[in-house]
C-alpha cells in the first residue's frame, strides 16, 4: 500500500507569485478549503514545501 498525504489549501493563491500558483495548481488545490489525497513522493513532498504556509496538512 503506498502512503499519502492529505492537503488542504487554507490560505488564497491570489497575489501570489506565478511559480507559487503553479505549484498549488500542480497539487490540484483550486479553491479555499479544498483537500487533495497525493501519493507520499520525494516531488510531492518538494512541492508541499513550497507552499508550506498555504496548507494544511493532515
Amino acid at each position: 500500500m503506498i502512503e499519502t498525504i492529505k492537503v488542504t489549501l487554507v490560505k488564497s493563491g491570489i497575489s501570489r507569485n506565478k511559480k507559487i500558483k503553479q505549484t498549488l495548481r500542480g497539487l490540484g488545490l483550486t479553491r479555499l478549503h479544498k483537500t487533495v489525497e497525493l501519493k507520499n513522493t520525494p516531488a510531492i513532498r518538494g512541492m508541499i514545501n513550497k507552499v508550506t504556509f498555504l496548507v494544511k496538512i493532515h
